[in-house]
């Protein structure tokens, strides 16, 4: 397949270099002139593409069975553009990197079925543009927050940060189990979904962070207070049983983070 990937950074690139090694042809995007020698140098097809100010070669770009929107913008207006271009282009499906921020921080377990709970994310707006392009060829997956290589848990609070609501639960998913899903979703052909993606364990903050900082030798983080009325807990059950997904990294608290670009 030829697979176009908007967005080369942390998980972009590896997931490019992913499907290069699968024996796909891979397109992939950055914003910054500087970076395209290193696509290239890695087998990728390297386009200069910025979602706030689309130019004419993002007709080339989507010229692609497959498209991966993995880019932090929440540009509702840049996204709405880039779902007009896909009118005259060769894409058959898209594949939308979410968040679960989409769902409010209240203290209950979140399936794909808690409507009721979103947030007022613009994530969610720009979920539906994809989905009013073809809800049957678009699949959603909302990713916890990320981490693994060069994302290390330990030094997010470093700088005196105050970890709020210590006691609430962490959704969080390495990136090794991103690149599985989204390779397993495309290859089993899995359409038309949503999906919250995370870790099975739920740890508290309090419980993973001072073990995070402990891994590289530096003092836990200082905690707030906890609110029982806050925390969040993401299922990653759908998915799970969807794809009959084995987890690289299953359990939080038994991560051993390495560092890697």
């Amino acid at each position: 397949m030829i697979i176009s990937i908007l967005g080369s950074g942390w998980l972009g690139l590896p997931l490019a270099n992913h499907f290069i090694e699968a024996g796909h042809t891979v397109k992939a995007s950055t914003t910054s002139q500087n970076r395209l020698h290193e696509l290239r140098q890695a087998g990728i097809h390297p386009f200069l593409i910025n979602i706030d100010s689309l130019t004419n070669n993002i007709g080339d770009f989507l010229q692609a069975d497959i498209l991966i929107v993995n880019i932090p913008s929440k540009n509702v207006a840049g996204f709405r553009h880039l779902v007009s271009e896909l009118a005259t282009s060769n894409i058959q499906n898209i594949l939308f990197v979410s968040s679960t921020s989409v769902y409010q921080n209240v203290r209950r377990i979140m399936t794909e079925a808690d409507t009721d709970f979103y947030s007022s994310s613009p994530l969610l707006d720009i979920e539906e543009l994809f989905q009013r392009w073809s809800n049957d060829r678009t699949t959603i997956v909302r990713f916890g927050g990320l981490i693994g290589y060069s994302r290390q848990p330990g030094r997010f609070f470093k700088s005196g940060r105050i970890v709020q609501n210590p006691d609430a639960p962490v959704n969080l998913i390495h990136r090794d189990d991103c690149i599985g899903m989204i390779s397993q979703l495309i290859e089993q052909g899995v359409w038309g979904e949503v999906f919250n993606c995370c870790a099975t364990t739920h740890p508290t903050k309090r419980e993973f962070y001072t073990r995070a900082a402990a891994l590289i030798g530096t003092a836990p983080p200082q905690f707030g207070e906890s609110n029982s009325e806050v925390g969040k807990q993401i299922s990653n059950k759908k998915i799970t049983q969807r794809l009959n997904y084995q987890f690289q990294h299953p359990n939080l608290m038994e991560i051993e983070f390495r560092e890697s670009p």
